[in-house]
């Protein structure tokens, strides 16, 4: 081999290895959300391959049960593919270095990378290399290691309010239920605790679907529950209360839409979404005023106190509405979110169950 060509078989295998560690320190180290090719590569290969079993899929349930597997996959899967990619790096690195024929490359630079020592380098630039490689290896699985239990751990903190959810506004949730039965319970001019706690809760979304992007696609426990159609469920909620409500008005509630929004963009956007970050009031939602009067109609009907100018309530709600429907709405159709009144059943991917009456929260 000419040294022209081990030269640059050196380099692409440095190089390689390069992309492997940035996607690597980029993926689960960096604290913000970044685009990293190799991963998004990954990913979206794992997602076509899904998309298999998805076409033969006719149901929710269905689709549920070949999407939660993604997400626990795709871990696997990407530190599968940094291994393959540094053993190929550091294969055509040893073959640079004068180790004879790439079938030999190749069983040093597995033995090096897997730590087995079955095969040595006998020189101090073969050496050199095989240290590099064993402390590489070893430094991406303890990485992937190290991780698992900051992603899970943050998917159950997430959970603990998606289940509260559940509890306060039903399965599917909705912000109909939610503010109903807070009439109900003579809780709805005391909601500020509430507001409080998703403030918080879309503050650590924010934070951690970004970094951490594969837990977008984690699943929540119980097939009909959703972090999306939970945080619609309390955006609207926050939504309605300040425009249609005839209570005090509640600052906590604006804050909540805003941290809703703040954390909503930055996640819809990571995975191609274009949200127009100051949009006008006056701009369409995907609800349409028919929806929202049935809704009025049925708040009405249980009692809930609504302000009695309904065209000016409209306005207030569309308003509010605006500022997360389009996140909302697409992410939803990205991780294929269960049934939820305002929030996956607007989405195109989702297939909308047939209409009927809503019933009274009890």
């Amino acid at each position: 081999m000419s040294v022209g060509l081990r030269i640059l078989g050196f380099v692409a295998g440095a190089l390689l290895v390069f992309v492997v560690l940035d996607s690597a320190v980029r993926t689960f180290v960096l604290p913000r959300g970044v685009v990293v090719r190799l991963t998004r590569v990954v990913f979206l290969g794992l997602r076509s391959v899904f998309g298999i079993p998805l076409r033969f899929a006719k149901t929710y349930e269905q689709r549920d049960r070949v999407m939660a597997l993604y997400s626990p996959l795709a871990l696997l899967v990407l530190p599968a593919v940094w291994l393959v990619l540094v053993l190929t790096g550091y294969m055509l690195m040893f073959r640079a270095v004068d180790i004879h024929g790439l079938g030999e490359a190749f069983r040093t630079s597995g033995s090096s990378l897997l730590t087995l020592g079955f095969l040595e380098p006998r020189d101090l630039p073969g050496v050199t290399l095989a240290f590099t490689e064993a402390f590489v290896g070893l430094g991406l699985l303890a990485l992937l290691i190290a991780y698992l239990p900051t992603i899970y751990g943050t998917f159950s903190r997430r959970e603990v309010l998606v289940a509260q959810m559940s509890v306060r506004a039903g399965t599917p949730p909705s912000a109909e239920n939610l503010l109903i039965r807070a009439h109900l319970i003579g809780w709805l001019e005391s909601l500020n605790d509430v507001w409080a706690e998703y403030q918080l809760w879309f503050n650590e979304v924010e934070e951690t679907h970004t970094s951490l992007s594969l837990l977008v696609f984690l699943r929540s426990p119980e097939p009909n529950r959703s972090w999306v159609t939970a945080a619609g469920a309390a955006l609207d909620a926050a939504a309605l209360h300040l425009s249609t409500i005839d209570v005090p008005r509640e600052p906590q509630a604006a804050l909540l839409i805003r941290a809703g929004y703040l954390a909503l963009r930055p996640v819809a956007e990571f995975f191609g979404t274009v949200v127009d970050h100051d949009p006008d009031p006056t701009d369409p939602i995907s609800i349409v005023r028919d929806e929202y009067d049935a809704l009025y109609d049925r708040m009405a009907e249980a009692g809930v106190p609504l302000v009695a100018d309904r065209d000016q309530a409209w306005r207030d709600f569309s308003g509010w509405r605006v500022n997360y429907d389009k996140p909302l709405v697409a992410l939803a159709g990205i991780v294929m979110a269960p049934y939820a009144m305002w929030s996956s059943d607007r989405s195109i991917n989702f297939r909308r169950p047939p209409l009927r009456r809503t019933r009274r929260p009890r």
